[in-house]
């Protein structure tokens, strides 16, 4: 979900406006992906090197993430969407934790949508993470495969996604998923995030579905 900044910055507007449309985008995106009978999305919310950016607008990212589980999160999951956040918690603010928590708990049982944020999460740092819990556990080398490995992965849970979208005409990937990416179609729109919706989704999804996956095959 890319592009909040330059959408406040083209209207005039301090970078935290971009931010909290981009809320509001995230929960159309994900209504609309009921409608169409998407099982599971996973969402970039906030990366391992976003805390470099200036710390006011670090701290407008976390308390808007607080107001999205408050406000936002708990009327999707009265749509049947089961919220999980994977990443890194131990930099994550206590009260923030809990309530990421508790959201998880109330929403356990829920199975129209599974709605996967990313927070704190960064690809190569999940790789080392999953590579340190092998070693720890003394896993033997002769023991690890592919299935080994993805279990130490931070959503060991979460399917691998059949298509990746990256909006604002960035054409890169940034560091997201870089395990459960390798087969994916990948769908690149110049809309930014704040301007992303249902029509944006129908689209990705056309394209999507105009592509022949093979796997590696002919």
């Amino acid at each position: 979900m890319d592009g909040n900044g330059r959408w406040a910055s083209a209207r005039g507007l301090p970078v935290e406006e971009g931010h909290r449309e981009g809320a509001r985008a995230l929960r159309r995106t994900v209504e609309a992906a009921i409608d169409l009978g998407i099982r599971s999305l996973a969402v970039y919310a906030f990366s391992t090197e976003n805390w470099a950016r200036p710390p006011d607008e670090v701290e407008s990212i976390i308390e808007l993430m607080d107001q999205t589980i408050d406000r936002e999160l708990p009327d999707l999951a009265k749509q049947g969407v089961r919220t999980r956040f994977f990443g890194r918690r131990d930099r994550v603010p206590g009260d923030l934790r809990e309530r990421m928590a508790d959201l998880e708990r109330q929403t356990e049982d829920l199975d129209t949508l599974g709605l996967w944020i990313a927070f704190d999460y960064g690809g190569r740092a999940e790789l080392v993470e999953a590579a340190r819990r092998l070693v720890a556990a003394g896993v033997d080398p002769e023991d690890v495969d592919e299935n080994t490995f993805a279990g130490q992965l931070y959503a060991p849970a979460m399917p691998d996604p059949d298509l990746l979208i990256r909006t604002s005409g960035e054409l890169r990937i940034s560091n997201f998923l870089l395990w459960q990416l390798a087969y994916s179609e990948l769908v690149f729109v110049e809309t930014l995030w704040p301007d992303f919706g249902p029509r944006h989704l129908r689209d990705a999804l056309g394209v999507y579905a105009r592509r022949k996956r093979r796997f590696g095959g002919r």
